[in-house]
């Protein structure tokens, strides 16, 4: 007779009806005091027996058992349905779109407890040939979080991206950064652009913000130097009658309006000429909102729509792209966000040091020097950037010309 099998082994039976080993394994009671029990099937009685003993072990090392069904694309799904939760839609739209381009096709169909590291290995190497590296680095991502998800639910063992290190993918989009030359016919066509653009690109350009930093802009954080007191307050409350003015980046389209750093929520002074664009946009935004009548939002956005509505990151790079038209440049090759390289690329010509390049533009670990934030008095201003561009740009008002 067979040896019997010792308690908490589990058992091993054939099924007539599955026509299949089944392993079956106790792992707890009900209050009811009926068993709770994990099975697992198998074509031959070795295969059976290998699975009953991994789950004897994995019930032993203190591991709930799964069925072991779930797939890779069940794991990416759940993880893009309930892993993403405080995201933006577009976000969340742009992960989805990788992961059912890339990754489903690919990896999908295999079980999420047979994927092994040669598999991720193969997978990330065939991906490579076919993407830049940027992209590879994002589907990695998206799968070794969803295989974290599953591995919390007890659905995995281990993450075997974990142990795949990340190929080189293919040559992405380069970074441009307009030349001295570039950018003054960039600023002289923006001239004839309507109010709101012809700020949006002397800000962008002339201030260095992110391109989401400069769409979320609330008028409350354009603010001038009161003379009498010293204090930076807000247009809205001290008027256009000063002579320094500066705006507070201290918001962006992100989610639940944070900058993208700690170190990105900094104070920066004007350049004339932004400050003389903000001003006319005030204006006319003001008589914009008054034709606008009830239809008229007020969200305090600097940069709006007619109706005081936030303007589409679409919508932006399709108006500036015309600019960059009008300068003589290839419209398509330009987007709103080199503003910023360009930003940096002027300054650093110009001989500005590195580490004040770093704090002008908000990079965290930039500078050795965290700038803290107190309270709406005291805190620093950053004037490097505005005293630089007034001399490579200066306003006719430097220069001695009429207007």
């Amino acid at each position: 007779m067979p040896k019997q099998r010792a308690h908490g082994d589990g058992g091993l039976y054939w099924s007539e009806k599955r026509q299949r080993w089944i392993a079956e394994v106790t792992i707890g009671y009900t209050p009811a005091g009926r068993r709770i029990t994990r099975k697992a099937a198998g074509k031959t009685k070795t295969e059976a027996k290998a699975k009953l003993k991994e789950m004897v072990r994995d019930h032993d090392d203190g591991l709930a058992i799964a069925a072991g069904r779930d797939t890779v694309a069940d794991a990416v799904r759940n993880w893009l349905e309930f892993g993403l939760s405080g995201r933006t839609v577009s976000t969340i739209t742009t992960k989805r779109t990788l992961a059912e381009k890339h990754i489903i096709p690919e990896l999908g169909a295999r079980k999420l407890r047979e994927l092994s590291a040669d598999d991720v290995d193969r997978w990330l190497g065939r991906t490579a040939r076919k993407v830049s590296t940027r992209t590879l680095q994002e589907l990695r991502s998206i799968l070794k979080r969803s295989i974290n998800r599953a591995q919390a639910r007890d659905k995995v063992k281990r993450n075997v991206v974990l142990l795949c290190e990340l190929p080189k993918g293919q040559p992405g989009r380069p970074s441009k950064a307009l030349t001295i030359e570039q950018a003054a016919a960039v600023l002289e066509a923006n001239e004839t652009s309507k109010p709101w653009l012809r700020a949006y690109v002397l800000v962008s350009l002339l201030v260095g913000l992110r391109t989401e930093e400069v769409r979320e802009l609330p008028w409350a954080y354009v603010v001038a130097l009161d003379e009498e007191t010293g204090t930076w307050r807000s247009v809205k409350d001290v008027g256009w009658d000063h002579d320094e003015f500066g705006i507070y980046v201290w918001r962006s389209v992100r989610i639940g309006g944070d900058t993208k750093t700690a170190l990105s929520r900094r104070t920066l002074k004007l350049p004339q000429r932004c400050a003389t664009a903000l001003r006319a946009l005030w204006n006319h935004q003001g008589r914009v909102r008054e034709k606008a009548g009830d239809r008229w939002e007020d969200n305090d956005l600097v940069y709006a729509t007619k109706t005081g509505t936030k303007l589409s990151a679409a919508n932006v790079r399709r108006e500036f792209r015309r600019v960059v038209e009008r300068a003589g440049l290839v419209a398509k090759e330009w987007t709103p966000r080199e503003m910023r390289h360009s930003f940096v690329s002027l300054l650093s010509a110009d001989g500005m040091p590195i580490e004040h390049i770093a704090r002008l533009v908000g990079h965290a670990g930039g500078s050795a020097v965290t700038e803290k934030v107190y309270r709406q008095q005291i805190r620093p201003v950053i004037q490097e950037g505005a005293t630089v561009m007034d001399r490579i740009f200066p306003t006719s008002a430097q220069t001695g010309e009429d207007p």
